[in-house]
């Protein structure tokens, strides 16, 4: 197949266009400017340089292409409108990236038990509202084979790009800076996790198998947060991991990060890419990922 990617040069995108590409198809890869270009270009990228504002070139790749992967943002509207318009009436596929915070809570270290399956209802929290509504777009999409992968927190080495995930780098900066790995409040929140290799290699059974209309869970285990900075404590030698008041988190990361990333439970079970699609997660430990294999 001949596949449209956003983000191309993203932590994402570049792992999922590698698998693609090593899957037999052709990747043409939206990205910023010529530098990004000839980056992409070394592992066999085809680069389309633009911006996700620029409607018409959105729409044009969407319609020449044989499926479109939205990579690049789960929160760019205009995007995912003018990309679903390049498909409109095609029956062809569209994969758009979601992320599990859209069930995060506001704990700021405290644990919860709620845990959400694929059908269980979302009542996000008002910063996380938009996002939702896009999911429901896409899915509501007619005439195209729409899906929402929706990831959970991502880890491990990207293949072929040099971008990196979210929550575990924000953690380990804080911690190479300060000299103490910290968590929030007492570190009690929870979050599903995933390596991206087996995010990419679901992203091509999604690509193959998906029906129109789904919406996956992206995980394959759980950690508390708290485990997780003690775990990077020990790998970068700093001993013994502390804690953030929330105020204090806040200060350092941002309240969108701070409280919807790091101090948040997201507690998600994602069925049908095991149970349909036969997915079979290699990675399962994020604590030992950290301790044998983040540098």
């Amino acid at each position: 197949m001949k596949i449209f990617l956003t983000g191309a040069n993203g932590f994402i995108g570049g792992a999922v266009a590698a698998t693609m590409i090593s899957a037999g198809h052709q990747v043409r890869g939206l990205v910023r400017d010529q530098a990004k270009a000839a980056a992409v270009s070394l592992h066999g990228i085809e680069p389309v340089i633009g911006s996700l504002d620029d409607a018409e070139l959105l729409r044009a790749e969407a319609s020449r292409s044989d499926g479109v992967v939205n990579t690049a943002s789960s929160d760019h509207r205009g995007a995912v409108e003018a990309l679903i318009a390049g498909l409109s009436g095609s029956a062809k596929p569209f994969l758009h990236t979601s992320g599990s915070s859209i069930v995060g809570d506001e704990a700021m270290g405290e644990p919860s038990e709620q845990i959400f399956y694929e059908d269980t209802p979302i009542r996000p929290e008002p910063e996380k509202e938009a996002r939702v509504a896009i999911d429901r777009l896409v899915l509501d999409a007619s005439g195209i084979r729409s899906v929402v992968l929706c990831n959970s927190m991502i880890y491990g080495n990207a293949l072929g790009v040099t971008a990196e995930s979210v929550q575990i780098p924000a953690l380990v900066r804080q911690a190479r800076s300060s000299g103490v790995a910290r968590h929030i409040g007492r570190g009690l929140n929870r979050w599903s996790n995933v390596h991206i290799a087996d995010v990419a290699a679901l992203y091509l059974l999604a690509l193959e198998k998906a029906s129109a209309g789904t919406f996956l869970y992206v995980e394959s285990g759980e950690e508390a947060l708290g485990e997780i900075v003690r775990a990077i404590a020990a790998r970068l030698e700093l001993g013994t991991a502390k804690s953030w008041t929330a105020d204090a988190a806040m200060a350092h990361w941002g309240r969108e990060l701070a409280v919807f990333a790091l101090g948040s439970n997201s507690r998600v079970r994602g069925k049908i890419a095991l149970e349909q699609y036969g997915w079979q997660p290699a990675r399962k430990s994020i604590t030992e990922w950290i301790a044998k294999e983040m540098v």
